[in-house]
C-alpha cells in the first residue's frame, strides 16, 4: 500500500437488520479525491444472501444512518444532499418513490430512531445561540464561558450550542419539536416500547462540566415536563436501549468517578424502581469498546441482550440473559474485529475487518459483500504474525510483527516500532491503513499492547495510574513493556536490522514516543504524533480538561510535581534521536501547544528536530482527516523513516 492507494479506501458501516430479519440496510463509504471528501451511500442485502446487494440511495454527498420502519416499509437516513448539514429523510424501500426530507436545521441531524408506531422519529441536534444569526464573526458579540466542556473536539464550540433531542412525524405536518433544554448535551434517544417516552444519555448535574458523571434520563416524548433521572450518577452511562416490554433499560456503564481505567459494562435499570443489575463483570473484559459501536440490541422477547466487547485485540460479539441468570456467552468471534452488529429476527449481521480486509457485511458466517475486493487485489497487503514479549517484571506483552511487503528470504529491514493511543485502546485484529502503508514501504511494523492497554484484565489496564496516588503512572511500566516488545522483536525475527529501528505513535502514543526518547538514545528516529508533551499545561487546556485526575490521582495543581515526573517535556534535554513532531492545529483534545514546547526546547537545544502542523484538522487527522491531508501525512512520514533507516543517494 502507498500514500496515495487512501484515496482507494473503501467500507462497510451501520448495518441494520430489517424487522422481519429478511434484510440488511448498511452503508458503503468511500473517499473522494476530486471532492476531498469521504462520501457513503445506502444499500440493501436479503440477510439470507440469495440475491446480489443493491444501492437504494444515490445522493453524491452522504447518506448515513440507515434506520428501519417498525413495520419495515421505509427506511430513515441523514444526508447531505442538498446542503451543507446532515438532514433527515425517509423513503419506501420495496416499491417505487422518492426520498422525502424532514427537516432543514442549521446543524447536522444525528441519531434518528423510529417511534414504536412508525409516525414519529426522535433524533439529536445542536441548538445555536441567536448569536449565530450574525454571519461575520467580526460583529458577532462575544461568548461567555460559565462552564467547561466549552469546546469539543471535531466539534468545535459548543457551549452556545448544545446538543439536545427532537421529535418529527414522518407525514411532515409539523415542524421537529424540541423535546429536551438547558445547559447539557443529549444524545442517543431510545423509544419507550408504548411510545409515551424517550430515554437517552446526558450529564445534568449541577456540576456536570468538572464531574465526569453521565447518566439515563427519560422524557415525555411529547416534550412536557422535565428529564427525569433515572441512574445513580456514579459512572458513565451511555447508549441506552428499551426493553421490548418496557420494564428494562439496557446501556454501558463504566464505574467510578475520577478512576480510570475502569471496564465498561453492559447493564440494565428497572425503569419503575432504578435499580440497576450489571450483566459482565464476570467476564473482567472491556464491554464498550472505543470506539463506541452502538447501545446493546435486545433480542426480540425481550431475554437477553447482544454486545461487543474487547478481548487481546479482537471484538467478538456475545450475548447475556437480561436477568443476570446466567453467564454471559460468545456469539461471534475470530481473528477480527467486529465494528458495527445489529439482530432482528433470525438474523445476526456484523461488519468484521481483519488485518488484511476491509470492513464488510456478514451474517452469521455467511459473507454478504465484497466492496473492499478491488482494494485488495490492487495492493500487497500484509498479515501480522502474533509473539509474545516478557516484560522486565515478567509480565507477558502480547505484539505482533508485520513484515515489509515484498520481503525477500535473507535480506534485513529496518523496523519500526508503533504504540497505540489512549492509553486504554487496543491494537487489533483489524485493517489498519498505518501498518500497510508502513510495510508497504519496506519497513517490518511491530505492535503491542503494553499494560494502561484494553482488552485485557482491568489490573492490566490500570497498571499505569499516578503517580499523585502511589502508583507508577505512565512512562512506567508501559516503557518497560515496549521496550521488551522491540528487544524480542530483534532477537526472534533475524529479518531485522537492530541498527535501524524507529519508534512512533499517536496522541499516548505520541506521548510515549516523546517518553521513550527521553530516556534512551537506541532509536535512529522517532516521530510523536498529536502527543502530550506536558501533562499539567494537558490538564488545564485539554477539551476534557481535568480528565487527567482520574489516572494522575489528582489534578495538576494539587501536585504539580507529580505531573512534572511524568512529562516528556521535563526530560526532553536529554533527547538526541532525531524527532518528527507531527500535529493538527485545530487539535483541542491535545491542542496544538504540546508540539510547539517540546519543538521549542529541542530546537533552542540544536536538536535535529522538525514540526509539521496541518490546518483545519482535528485529533482525528489520521483516521478520519481530509484525504489529501491523510496522503500528505503518510508522505512526511515515510520521506522522514526513509531520511533515517535507508541508504540515502550520494550527492
Amino acid at each position: 500500500m502507498r500514500p496515495e492507494d487512501v484515496y482507494d479506501l473503501t467500507g462497510v458501516a451501520d448495518p441494520r437488520v430489517s424487522p422481519d430479519g429478511s434484510l440488511v440496510a448498511f452503508v458503503v463509504w468511500r473517499l473522494d479525491r476530486e471532492a476531498n471528501e469521504q462520501r457513503s451511500t445506502l444499500w440493501v442485502v436479503r440477510a439470507d444472501g440469495s440475491d446480489p446487494p443493491r444501492q437504494v440511495t444515490f445522493g453524491e454527498s452522504r447518506d448515513a444512518d440507515p434506520r428501519w420502519s417498525p413495520d419495515g416499509r421505509w427506511l430513515a437516513f441523514t444526508s447531505k444532499r442538498d446542503g451543507d448539514t446532515m438532514q433527515l429523510f425517509v423513503m419506501p424501500v420495496g416499491e417505487p418513490g422518492e426520498p422525502r426530507k424532514l427537516t432543514d436545521h442549521d446543524e447536522d441531524v444525528e441519531q434518528p430512531a423510529w417511534s414504536p408506531d412508525g409516525t414519529r422519529i426522535a433524533f439529536a441536534s445542536r441548538v445555536r445561540d441567536p448569536a449565530y444569526e450574525e454571519e461575520d464573526e467580526k460583529k458577532r458579540r462575544p461568548r461567555r464561558i460559565t462552564r467547561l466542556r466549552y469546546r469539543l473536539d471535531t466539534e468545535g464550540w459548543v457551549a452556545d450550542r448544545p446538543r439536545h433531542l427532537f421529535v418529527v412525524p414522518v407525514e411532515g405536518a409539523e415542524p421537529p419539536r424540541q423535546v429536551t433544554h438547558g445547559d447539557a448535551e443529549d444524545e442517543r434517544p431510545s423509544w419507550s416500547p408504548d411510545g409515551t417516552r424517550i430515554a437517552f444519555a446526558s450529564a445534568r448535574h449541577e456540576d456536570w462540566d468538572v464531574t465526569p458523571i453521565n447518566d439515563v434520563y427519560t422524557v415525555a416524548a411529547d416534550g412536557s415536563g422535565d428529564p427525569e433521572l433515572l441512574t445513580g450518577m456514579d459512572g458513565w452511562c451511555s447508549a441506552p436501549s428499551w426493553s421490548p416490554d418496557g420494564g428494562l433499560i439496557a446501556y454501558l456503564f463504566t464505574p467510578g468517578v475520577f478512576d480510570e481505567p475502569r471496564h465498561g459494562q453492559v447493564a440494565v435499570v428497572d425503569v419503575a424502581s432504578g435499580e440497576r443489575r450489571l450483566l459482565t463483570s464476570s467476564l473482567d473484559r472491556n464491554c464498550a469498546p472505543y470506539p463506541e459501536l452502538r447501545e446493546p440490541v435486545w433480542e426480540p422477547g425481550g431475554e437477553g441482550v447482544l454486545f461487543a466487547l474487547e478481548d487481546r485485540g479482537t471484538v467478538p460479539l456475545y450475548r447475556v440473559a437480561a436477568d443476570g441468570s446466567s453467564a454471559p456467552e460468545q456469539v461471534l468471534a475470530g481473528d477480527f474485529c467486529v465494528t458495527g452488529f445489529d439482530a432482528a429476527g433470525a438474523a445476526v449481521a456484523h461488519v468484521r475487518s481483519a488485518v488484511t480486509s476491509l470492513p464488510e457485511l456478514w451474517v452469521g458466517e455467511r459473507r454478504l459483500t465484497s466492496v473492499g475486493g478491488p482494494f485488495a487485489e490492487t495492493c500487497e497487503l500484509v498479515d501480522a504474525e502474533p509473539f509474545t514479549a516478557t516484560s522486565a517484571d515478567g509480565a507477558e506483552v502480547q505484539a505482533w510483527i508485520a513484515r515489509p511487503a515484498g520481503s525477500v528470504e535473507g535480506e534485513r529491514y529496518p523496523l519500526v516500532l508503533n504504540v497505540h493511543g489512549g492509553p486504554f485502546t487496543q491494537y487489533g485484529r483489524r485493517f489498519f491503513d498505518e501498518f500497510q502503508v508502513e510495510a508497504g514501504a519496506g519497513y517490518a511494523v511491530v505492535f503491542s499492547n503494553p499494560r494502561g492497554s484494553s482488552g485485557y484484565t482491568e489490573e492490566w489496564g490500570r497498571a499505569i495510574r499516578g503517580p499523585a496516588d502511589g502508583g507508577p503512572g505512565w512512562g512506567s511500566l508501559d516503557y518497560e513493556d515496549v521496550m521488551a516488545v522491540v528487544d524480542t522483536a530483534l532477537e526472534r525475527f533475524d529479518f531485522l536490522d537492530p541498527d535501524r529501528v524507529a519508534v512512533m505513535g499517536g496522541s499516548y502514543g505520541g506521548y510515549m514516543t516523546s517518553w521513550i526518547v527521553g530516556h534512551t538514545d537506541r532509536f535512529r528516529c522517532a516521530i510523536s504524533e498529536r502527543g502530550v508533551s506536558d501533562m499539567a499545561a494537558l490538564d488545564l487546556s485539554s477539551d476534557w480538561a481535568g480528565f487527567l485526575k482520574g489516572y494522575m490521582g489528582a489534578y495538576s495543581w494539587e501536585d504539580p510535581e507529580a505531573y512534572r515526573r511524568v512529562s516528556p517535556i521535563a526530560h526532553a534535554a536529554r533527547i538526541t534521536t532525531p524527532l518528527l513532531i507531527l500535529h493538527s492545529e485545530d487539535d483541542l483534545r491535545c491542542p496544538a501547544g504540546q508540539a510547539d514546547a517540546l519543538f521549542t526546547v529541542l530546537r533552542s537545544l540544536k536538536r535535529e528536530v522538525e514540526l509539521v502542523r496541518f490546518p483545519k484538522e482535528s485529533h482525528e487527522l489520521s483516521r478520519s482527516g481530509s484525504p489529501a491531508h491523510r496522503v500528505m501525512r503518510f508522505q512526511v512520514v515515510l520521506e522522514w523513516l526513509d531520511r533515517h533507516l535507508k541508504p540515502q543517494p550520494e550527492v
